[in-house]
């Protein structure tokens, strides 16, 4: 602790001295041992905000990378066109869309039956009877006037609320108002239908008011790809499998429905990829020097920085061939016969299902046994179940060459190898550069190239259970703050626990040093008051010490 330097004037003047100020000199010595714990706190919270930013970084980037890892994601989405969209007008194309064209011939649309009761010239007029209707081979019910119901528009409403599939509306014109009907079924199957009708006009000589058809109901004809097809609705799905379109006329010439992947899409998601990747190794790079002032960037020489730089260099490393088997509806079907692997140049083995059979995870399980050089998954997904070989070797090295005699019994179909995992063998083949200072580039040309002539092979350099995109998730996962166990968040903890150590013996310092503080006040204020009676105290003593030597020692003053 260093010396306090303290004046206290004159002791004889009178005047005391400044208790507040003496007692700030000294608080101030003592708070010096704070110091270095401050230094340390702001150093800490420095860093963790740099941390945050980072995390947030790595967050972004997680989220790109997840919309391309997503089996219902980007790479799923599809684009539609219609040839005529007088006579047909895409609505939709969900992910079970296949891209490819199809040719549609509308030979009809599908119509709503409706009817209407005969008009008559007051719409007020009572009426009386009950009428009997019935929606396709739905039940029929019976509508009963009353006092309650019996005009048109209580005889809708009546209608209306009866649920029998029914739209009951009055409508009114030059010729008078009648009953309109329309059924809530499109297409045959919701063909209205009158039984018994009794309803008449009282107010007009009890004419009978009688049904009339407007509209028969009736299905969509329509041939799809040269098959004849039926739809109850003109808005039609699925039979273009997940494809929806809208048929708006017919028409004896055939329209062209082209299904596309969403190229613009992947490209646009690719492109964002890369500049939130850019960002990141920006915000990295930036704190391996100093800032503006001059002083080193929180995390400079902290090994998180090297770390992260470390993983996220590494993710970007060439991905290892991979590939699966066709996919099957039942992941327990029983299957028989073998398939050979061979990985890279070494030598070709042979795995065996035993000759009563096994399973997708039987299989796999032997194709790890045998340790040829690779893992075998069984990954589950819309699509099915499928057998998926990821060789353990990156690059040409690692390549795979697989012969499947493979057959599904219970369904009797031979199970292919697709190779189209191992096309995609890293980020340069979808026109990413790496460059000098870890950034990326990016040619959405070459990307564009490659997803028009193995789209498929994009997917699955993204999507398959070890392909590049799920591999580099779990890196990022690993890296950031989104788990407990990710670089930065174990950062974070770290700096939080110091931080609240620091914390700690900051206040309890504090605490120290205000006792000392009330404490010194006092003393020093009870000191300052005897400096203050001093001069008064002399002169009492020089006035006793005059009265007993008869010396006066101010005589002359």
């Amino acid at each position: 602790m260093g010396t306090v330097g303290l004046s206290f004037g004159s002791p004889t003047s009178g005047a005391g001295f400044d208790v507040s100020s003496t007692v700030s000199q000294i608080v101030a010595n003592l708070q010096n041992v704070e110091t270095p714990w401050k230094t340390q706190l702001s150093t800490l919270e420095s860093q963790d905000a740099v941390i945050s930013n980072l995390g947030t970084l790595f967050s972004n980037l997680s989220n790109d990378l997840s919309q391309l890892t997503d089996f219902q994601g980007i790479l799923a989405q599809k684009t539609g066109s219609s040839s005529n969209t007088n006579v047909l007008e895409l609505t939709s194309a969900s992910s079970s869309a296949t891209a490819g064209a199809h040719t549609v011939v509308v030979n009809s649309l599908a119509q709503t039956s409706s009817g209407y009761l005969t008009a008559i010239a007051n719409a007020s007029d009572a009426l009386s009877g009950s009428i009997t209707l019935q929606v396709g081979s739905g039940a029929a019910q019976t509508i009963t006037l009353n006092s309650s119901n019996d005009t048109l528009s209580g005889l809708a409403a009546a209608i209306n609320a009866s649920g029998v599939g029914i739209s009951a509306s009055v409508l009114t014109d030059a010729t008078g108002s009648r009953l309109s009907l329309v059924s809530g079924t499109s297409g045959a199957n919701g063909d209205i239908s009158v039984s018994a009708n009794s309803i008449i006009d009282t107010s007009n000589s009890n004419a009978a008011l009688s049904y009339t058809t407007a509209v028969s109901g009736a299905n969509a004809s329509l041939t799809v790809d040269g098959v004849n097809l039926s739809s109850a609705s003109n808005t039609v799905s699925n039979l273009i499998p997940g494809v929806t379109f809208q048929l708006l006329s017919s028409s004896s010439n055939p329209v062209q429905v082209i299904i596309g992947n969403d190229n613009s899409d992947v490209e646009s998601t690719v492109n964002q990829f890369v500049t939130d990747y850019n960002s990141l190794i920006s915000a990295l790079n930036t704190q391996q020097g100093d800032t503006s002032s001059g002083t080193p960037e929180p995390l400079f020489g902290s090994p998180t920085l090297s770390l992260l730089q470390e993983q996220l260099l590494s993710g970007l490393d060439t991905q290892n061939p991979n590939g699966y088997l066709d996919a099957i509806a039942n992941a327990s079907d029983t299957l028989t016969g073998s398939i050979s692997i061979q990985v890279g140049t070494g030598t070709a083995q042979t795995v065996s299902l035993p000759a009563a059979g096994g399973t997708l995870a039987s299989l796999a399980s032997a194709i790890n046994s045998a340790d040829i050089g690779l893992t075998a998954n069984v990954v589950t997904s819309s699509n099915g179940s499928q057998l998926e070989l990821f060789s353990e070797t990156a690059g040409s090295a690692g390549a795979l060459t697989v012969t499947s005699s493979i057959v599904d019994q219970t369904t009797n179909t031979a199970l292919n190898y697709n190779g189209s995992g191992s096309d995609v063998t890293g980020l340069t083949s979808l026109g990413i550069s790496v460059n000098n200072d870890g950034s990326l580039t990016f040619d959405s040309n070459s990307l564009d190239s490659l997803l028009n002539s193995d789209y498929s092979g994009v997917v699955g350099f993204f999507q398959n259970a070890n392909g590049w995109g799920q591999s580099f998730a779990n890196t990022l996962t690993n890296a950031g703050t989104s788990t407990s166990t990710g670089i930065l968040a174990l950062a974070e903890s770290a700096n939080s626990g110091t931080e609240s150590t620091l914390n700690a013996e900051i206040s309890k310092e504090q605490s120290y040093i205000s006792v000392q503080q009330a404490s010194l006040t006092t003393e020093l204020n009870q000191a300052n008051q005897i400096l203050q009676q001093l001069p008064s105290q002399l002169q009492g003593v020089n006035e006793l010490y005059s009265a007993i030597t008869g010396y006066n020692e101010n005589a002359n003053g």
